[in-house]
């Protein structure tokens, strides 16, 4: 167990907000989905209309909305996890330390980079078994893929509108992580908040070809097939377990 006064670094990191934690990451949240979805939507539709999207497929203000609401109808509990991992952190429940200091940049790097293979590992599991499994499908993760038939699934503010269940069980490595491998405090919580701009850019149209990047071209593809690119920030796990698909290859089965 960790010393109180080594415990207190956490606690003094957030004494200005520590009453107000979940609505402080409410907040964030909420202004992080809006911003990130009006940009991707300024620059898509509008600023650079008919490049990406044709015109006729450019989501309607009904089908807007009607995403947001289901967006911010789970964000209450999607906030709920940040709070949860700060609690458990300010009472030595995990392995995060407070400074990179502590540990030296190598280190850090190191940990760094174990958390994020761990994390890219456990998120294609939980949301392949998002599918595999059929009530889980049924019950959650359906909700997600409702819009495919509706709206183009290339629309950036999907990205939260999962069901709030489906969207904290397929966050929740970044908090399980923190049992396993030792995690500087203020990395943790901005990767948290990354995903959210990350599921909005994995969700628009523009694909950037960017190795091993699992851009939105593979992800619209894994809105089409349900069958293939389960992964998170990168395609190793699909190219690993055999469920990748290249947005090239999907374009040429479509021209046969």
């Amino acid at each position: 167990m960790l010393g109180d006064m080594y415990l207190q670094k956490f606690v003094d990191e957030t004494t200005l907000y520590n009453d107000i934690t979940w609505l402080r990451n409410y907040l964030a949240a909420t202004l992080i989905y809006f911003v990130s979805g009006f940009l991707w939507c300024f620059y898509i539709y509008y600023w650079k209309r008919n490049v990406y999207v044709h015109t006729d497929n450019i989501p309607t203000t009904k089908a807007m909305l009607l995403q947001i609401y289901v967006a911010m109808k789970a964000m209450p509990f999607y906030c709920a996890l940040p709070t949860l991992s700060e609690f458990m952190i300010e009472n030595g429940w995990t392995k995060c330390f407070s400074t990179i200091s502590e540990v030296g940049w190598f280190t850090y790097i190191l940990y760094s980079v174990s958390y994020f293979v761990l994390v890219e590992f456990a998120i294609y599991w939980m949301h392949k078994g998002m599918h595999d499994i059929k009530p889980l499908y049924k019950y959650l993760h359906a909700t997600h893929h409702t819009y495919n038939n509706r709206i183009p699934v290339s629309f950036s503010l999907v990205s939260l509108a999962f069901h709030p269940i489906d969207g904290l069980l397929e966050a929740a490595p970044h908090v399980m992580v923190l049992f396993f491998i030792p995690t500087h405090f203020r990395t943790h919580i901005g990767l948290i908040f990354l995903e959210a701009i990350w599921t909005a850019n994995t969700h628009d149209c523009i694909h950037a070809k960017i190795w091993p990047i699992m851009g939105a071209g593979y992800h619209t593809i894994h809105h089409t097939t349900y069958r293939h690119n389960y992964g998170h920030y990168t395609k190793w796990m699909d190219w690993m377990l055999g469920t990748l698909r290249h947005p090239d290859e999907d374009a040429n089965d479509k021209l046969k």
